[in-house]
C-alpha cells in the first residue's frame, strides 16, 4: 500500500476517517480480521518463476496451466480456458510492465497465486500501452467473490508501489522475491 499522509502531512499514518473505519471494522469483525489472507500468505516459493520465455498471452496461459497442473493438480485445460475467457472480457494488464491475470476455477478449494517474471516483455493491452514482464496470477474458487476482489485490490496497490516493483526486479531467486512479498508494505 502506498504511504499515506498523516494529519500533520507526514507519511505512514492513515487519514483520520480511514483509521476510524478500520478500528470500527475490527471491533465488529475480530474473527474475520484474523482469517483474511494476503498475497504473502497465499504465494508459495514454488509458485515464483523467473525467466519464463513466452511470446504472447496464449503461450503464457499455457505455461501457467502446465505449472498449476504439475504443482497443484489443477487441470491445465481449465486453467487455460478460464484465464483466456477472463482476458476476453477485459485485459488484465495494469500498466508499468505489470499484469494480473485472474480467473475463477471450477472445483478449486483455495486461492492459488503465482508470480512470473518473463524473459522478455509481451503485449498485454495494458492501459499505458507498454508490454508486460511482471505477472501475478490469481486463480480463485467460484465462491470466493469478496476475497477475490480484496486480493485483486491488494495486488493493484502492491504493484502501484514503484519501490516494491524495483526491489522485486532486483531479485534473482524465488526466495528473495518471496521475502519482498512477505515484507510488503512494511519495507521502505
Amino acid at each position: 500500500m502506498p504511504a499515506l499522509k498523516s494529519e500533520k502531512g507526514g507519511a505512514g499514518a492513515p487519514p483520520p476517517f480511514h483509521r476510524q473505519w478500520i478500528e470500527r471494522w475490527r471491533v465488529h469483525h475480530p474473527v474475520e480480521e484474523l482469517q483474511l489472507n494476503t498475497i504473502a500468505d497465499l504465494l508459495r516459493t514454488e509458485d515464483i518463476i523467473f525467466d519464463l520465455a513466452v511470446a504472447n498471452k496464449s503461450q503464457l496461459f499455457e505455461e501457467i496451466g502446465r505449472h498449476m497442473e504439475r504443482k497443484h493438480g489443477m487441470p491445465q485445460a481449465w486453467v487455460v480456458l478460464s484465464l483466456s475467457r477472463r482476458e476476453e472480457v477485459g485485459a488484465t494488464g495494469l500498466g508499468d510492465g505489470v499484469a494480473v491475470p485472474h480467473a475463477r476455477i471450477k472445483d478449486l478449494d483455495r486461492i492459488q497465486i503465482a508470480y512470473i517474471r518473463l524473459r522478455s516483455p509481451i503485449p498485454f493491452d495494458a492501459p499505458d500501452g507498454q508490454p508486460v514482464s511482471d505477472i501475478l496470477v490469481l486463480l480463485v474458487p467460484k465462491q470466493a467473490t469478496e476475497e477475490h476482489l480484496r486480493i485483486l485490490a491488494e495486488a493493484t496497490q502492491m504493484f502501484s508501489d514503484q519501490g516494491f516493483r524495483e526491489r522485486l526486479c532486483r531479485c534473482g531467486q524465488a526466495a528473495e522475491a518471496k521475502q519482498q512479498f512477505d515484507a510488503w508494505p512494511l519495507i521502505a
